[in-house]
């Protein structure tokens, strides 16, 4: 308990809280900005299971916010890097990572021992996902976001307060949002979302009372607003357990936001013998145990174990496509 000491001594958490954060088993969907800081403070602090979820690699863009990061990392699957960073700062800690695209198909077997979920995506589509999947299996989980210098964070029990479709009942339209490409993201608004995040998230672990409202903080104004939100009892969701999102077909190809790539997904699970495909490229590169890299002229292709590819240097849709029947043959 010497690891804890400085925690336990607070009369919120104990040594009787401590042991519960211990048994405590949260999955972080996503590890951006938002999800490094999250894992890293959710580890430090002793949550007992953690799981680990993310689909891409590093990239330099990455490096102003996205603080477990070194440059020796870009190029490397950002699950497979937090794994190893987070393995040396609590050994204790039982880490499972999962180099993969979240999604209609796999959300619920991975989620179904979590004790709570962490959204730390960045983009809609797979929240609204995660809310299905969660209210449907009665699993709490937190919902954050953050946008150039400002966040918002809302804790979403269900059977108790309001799920993410009393707030926002449909989906936005792709296009209708600003993204981190236009509005930018300022460097120390993830660290102070994903702390006030993971505070909730271990207060949910110790059966404490939890904030009720939606919080937005624009750090650049020293701004904080409180919103109350309402359960709404027509909830699409959470009050007619339509779970949309959880049955609507998937989009195998997706161009990925500010990024100039596009994901192309194979729409079966299957896994691929990377080191074969990469027998056949000379100039190709394992990036660790789920990616592998292969350079062309114009493009990058970045290939993970579950079929997923990601095409650097273009959005062009079918440009993607085609890449993908060339060099997966799929």
């Amino acid at each position: 308990m010497d690891r804890y000491s400085r925690q336990t001594v607070l009369k919120e958490v104990g040594e009787e809280g401590q042991k519960r954060i211990g048994q405590g088993h949260v999955v972080i969907i996503g590890l951006g900005g938002l999800g490094s800081v999250t894992a890293d403070a959710l580890v430090r602090c002793g949550v007992g299971n953690v799981t680990l979820i993310d689909r891409d690699f590093v990239e330099m863009s990455n490096l102003q916010r996205q603080t477990v990061y070194s440059e020796d990392d870009i190029g490397k699957p950002k699950a497979e890097v937090m794994f190893k960073r987070l393995k040396k700062v609590n050994s204790d800690v039982k880490l499972k990572t999962l180099v993969t695209d979240i999604n209609r198909n796999n959300i619920e077997d991975t989620i179904n021992e979590a004790d709570i979920v962490m959204d730390c995506t960045d983009n809609m589509k797979a929240r609204y996902i995660i809310n299905d999947a969660c209210v449907k299996h009665g699993i709490p989980w937190i919902y954050t976001a953050i946008l150039g210098t400002y966040g918002m964070t809302m804790n979403v029990t269900p059977g108790e307060g309001p799920c993410l479709r009393c707030l926002l009942p449909k989906k936005p339209k792709a296009g209708s949002l600003e993204t981190c490409a236009t509005a930018g993201v300022l460097f120390s608004i993830p660290r102070v979302m994903a702390n006030i995040a993971a505070t909730e998230a271990v207060k949910i672990l110790l059966k404490a009372e939890i904030r009720r409202e939606m919080l937005t903080v624009d750090l650049w104004k020293n701004e904080y607003e409180l919103t109350f939100v309402s359960r709404n009892s027509d909830c699409p969701c959470c009050g007619k357990h339509d779970f949309t999102y959880l049955d609507e077909e998937e989009d195998l190809v997706v161009e990925l936001c500010g990024r100039n790539s596009v994901q192309v997904s194979p729409g079966e699970e299957i896994i691929l013998d990377l080191g074969a495909i990469a027998d056949r490229y000379p100039r190709s590169r394992l990036m660790g145990d789920s990616m592998l890299k292969i350079p062309l002229e114009e493009h990058e292709l970045n290939l993970f174990k579950d079929g997923r590819l990601i095409v650097k240097g273009t959005d062009d849709i079918n440009k993607a496509k085609a890449l993908y029947s060339e060099y997966v043959g799929r």
